[in-house]
């Protein structure tokens, strides 16, 4: 049985994938005590006894994590920021290449997409491969997301019942383009430029879509058949999947897949103006669940065992 520790179980990345674990009879998961779960010598142990160690936790505190892990065997899954670019990680969306399959397959140390990003690189690098994008593209991206992206302050905000009322209301920011998914978002896709980004937080706790527009004269050949195809023929799976259409009357809710661990991918618009469209959950594809199919590939487990589709 292998053996599994949540570095940052308390968070709420941390608490879904325990919540997924627990209910697995092929897996231990060991775990600390409250008074120990911030003592160095303790989580050193854990980490170097575990066969998968998850770190949910602030950039720093997952460098530090990874620096006390000395067993060579310990499959390391960073679901912070801190690794997402590094070349000697694996960059955790097994869907976008063979070769992102086969690093992960094939690492001890993998980085988890952030949420954002997971949406924007799914849409874009097809596009980029197939050569229906230059590298030079200067794009935009909107995206909007559930409160618990925000972590456990933000999610207190937004449940309290004395909130400011101004929370009951969709609230725009990373409005100085600083947004920490940028870097990220323009190195996986192989972007010359980083998207100018518009993320959107509204008053519903999990669950998001992230939409790319284009015009018809972005793209270098093709069409938005062209794309379709390209769409169709990536993503196949079960975790992510292209469909023709995943509105209702015309309208697409953020809790489309909300609690699920998987992604759907659509077009919509028309020739001359089209919308790349991504919808999952910023805790399923855009954490959690991702963070749960790359520890599958990474043990030799079916990639979906154990997620919610």
């Amino acid at each position: 049985m292998k053996k599994v520790f949540i570095d940052g179980s308390a968070g709420t990345t941390g608490l879904r994938i325990f919540e997924r674990l627990s209910e697995r009879s092929d897996l231990e998961i060991i775990t600390l005590s409250d008074e120990k779960r911030k003592d160095p010598i303790a989580r050193k142990e854990m980490l170097n006894a575990a066969d998968v160690a998850f770190l949910c936790l602030p950039d720093d505190a997952a460098r530090e994590s990874v620096s006390l892990v000395e067993n060579l065997s310990t499959v390391v899954i960073d679901a912070s920021t801190a690794h997402r670019t590094l070349p000697d990680w694996a960059y955790g969306f097994p869907e976008l290449s063979k070769q992102h399959e086969e690093k992960i397959l094939n690492s001890k140390r993998i980085a988890v997409p952030g949420c954002h990003a997971s949406g924007f690189i799914a849409l874009v690098y097809p596009l980029i491969e197939a050569g229906l994008i230059d590298e030079t593209a200067l794009l935009t991206c909107h995206s909007i997301t559930g409160y618990s992206g925000g972590g456990k302050k933000m999610i207190a905000d937004y449940e309290n019942a004395e909130r400011n009322p101004l929370l009951g209301a969709p609230r725009q920011y990373g409005l100085s383009q600083q947004h920490k998914h940028l870097k990220e978002m323009q190195a996986i896709t192989g972007l010359g430029t980083a998207p100018m980004f518009s993320p959107i937080v509204a008053d519903f706790y999990s669950g998001m879509t992230v939409t790319v527009p284009l015009f018809k004269e972005q793209l270098k050949n093709g069409d938005v058949v062209s794309i379709k195809e390209i769409y169709k023929a990536k993503y196949t799976g079960e975790i992510v999947k292209y469909e023709e259409s995943i509105d209702e009357s015309g309208f697409l809710s953020g809790l489309a897949l909300s609690h699920k661990d998987s992604m759907r991918v659509t077009v919509q618009g028309n020739e001359d103006r089209i919308l790349l469209i991504a919808a999952y959950d910023n805790l399923g594809k855009g954490a959690s669940g991702a963070a749960i199919e790359c520890m599958n590939l990474a043990l030799g487990f079916a990639r979906t065992k154990g997620l919610v589709l």
